[in-house]
């Protein structure tokens, strides 16, 4: 079953028009800043803070309805941090104990060094919701983007991702138990397996548009055997990494993000997106053939989205790795049991 089906049909039908008009009035350079007039209606929309409990100012959703606007965003080619905001800065304050504000908010990992590469939007933030390790606890803070060093940077979908580094001797932290950092990376790998589901059914659509309006030698595209092959693979690959990060996403919601099959199904979720991604972003191209690669035609908006995202939050090889090493640990007799739960 479709994870978004107990989404209220006029909530997506709403998320969709707000995005729609958003991006139908702005270029594709534009859709990838933090747009203070999108975010500010989003946030009267109750958007930004969709997930939140309504006694801190939240609208008191789930993840059914967070992966259903996630869906919207990206299947619209709007780029702005509502999984870094909601889904992972703010649960994160909450799982600390910490209060949470209107600001706006991404958040990082620092390593021993107290350097952290590739954050999300951290130099567009109001604040980072910061985590290092300190002797045998992880410590989490609400640090303001003022009193950290922050180097600009961008992803190969040109998204910010910059640098940002802290003097970790210099911070005040809350401790946490491990697992709200473990599941931290679970909810951000989640996030960003759904975007990458929702660029590739995009993509799918795209392509079967332009097989269905394309002309050549008299006939269209759609009517060639390879190009109906090509588009076939496309939704094959689509279809299969939709319907993993569905199963993953149902067990989080199930489970509250506590399910002892949740790690294998991410892992499963992220692995199927990673490497279909290469299939519908390859095939594609060759079905919009020279006409894809120009920055006027959308098509690009999509296929390097979808490549940038499935490298974040681990690689398609970490997840692979992930796989295999469950399935060795189950064994002869566990593998099937563990692929069928």
């Amino acid at each position: 079953m479709n994870a978004t089906t107990a989404v209220d049909r006029d909530l997506t039908d709403m998320m969709s028009a707000v995005f729609a008009r958003y991006r139908e009035q702005h270029p594709p350079e534009k859709v990838a800043t933090w747009d203070d007039e999108l975010w500010s209606a989003l946030t009267d929309l109750g958007l930004t803070r969709l997930t939140g409990s309504e006694a801190t100012g939240g609208s008191g959703a789930g993840w059914t309805e967070a992966a259903e606007l996630l869906r919207a965003a990206a299947t619209h080619g709007v780029r702005i941090p509502l999984a870094e905001h909601d889904l992972l800065a703010c649960r994160l304050l909450d799982d600390a104990g910490l209060p949470v504000d209107d600001e706006r908010r991404t958040v990082c990992v620092l390593d021993r060094t107290g350097t952290a590469h590739g954050v999300p939007w951290a130099e567009e933030a109001d604040r980072v919701v910061t985590v290092w390790r300190a002797d045998a606890s992880y410590l989490v803070a609400d640090v303001a983007t003022a009193e950290l060093r922050i180097t600009g940077g961008v992803n190969t979908a040109g998204e910010p991702r910059d640098t940002v580094a802290a003097d970790l001797a210099q911070l005040a932290g809350i401790a946490v138990p491990d697992n709200a950092i473990e599941q931290l990376w679970l909810r951000g790998a989640l996030a960003r397996g759904l975007q990458v589901c929702a660029a590739l059914d995009r993509i799918l659509e795209l392509s079967v548009t332009h097989a269905s309006e394309r002309v050549q030698f008299g006939r269209p595209l759609a009517k060639f055997q390879v190009v109906q092959t090509l588009v076939a693979d496309i939704a094959a690959q689509a279809s299969l990494a939709r319907a993993a990060a569905e199963a993953a996403l149902a067990a989080a919601v199930r489970t509250d993000w506590r399910g002892p099959e949740l790690d294998f199904l991410v892992a499963v979720s992220r692995s199927c997106a990673g490497h279909a991604a290469s299939v519908v972003v390859r095939n594609a191209h060759q079905v919009h053939g020279a006409m894809g690669t120009t920055l006027e035609h959308r098509l690009h908006e999509f296929t390097g989205a979808a490549l940038a995202w499935r490298s974040e939050f681990g690689s398609v090889g970490s997840w692979d790795d992930k796989l295999t090493a469950a399935a060795l640990a189950a064994g002869r007799d566990g593998l099937w049991p563990l692929i069928t739960a």
